[in-house]
């Protein structure tokens, strides 16, 4: 069995050359899981990096859009006219 934290492709062929052949559906299933493992943890990645690409876009160092309101009606819609899609 090997112990050390760093391995060696070739080390690793040889314990599983070295395996009876009735354990090498075991080792393929345990493979095929951990490859699914790797997919599913790339793709939680790249889904969290994505959210945070986009978390801050709608913030603003000015106070909230809706405690304003009144301002930005008021500067919207013409007390005479009423809303218009001319520019003034």
């Amino acid at each position: 069995m090997m112990m050390n934290s760093t391995v060696d492709r070739e080390q690793l062929l040889t314990l599983i050359n070295a395996l009876p052949d009735e354990l090498l559906a075991e080792v393929a299933n345990y493979a095929d899981y951990l490859q699914s493992k790797a997919i599913v943890s790339n793709q939680t990645n790249q889904s969290s990096n994505f959210l945070l690409s986009i978390a801050g876009l709608g913030s603003s160092e000015e106070n909230d859009v809706s405690d304003r309101q009144e301002e930005i009606l008021a500067n919207e819609i013409d007390p005479i006219t009423g809303w218009s899609l001319n520019s003034k």
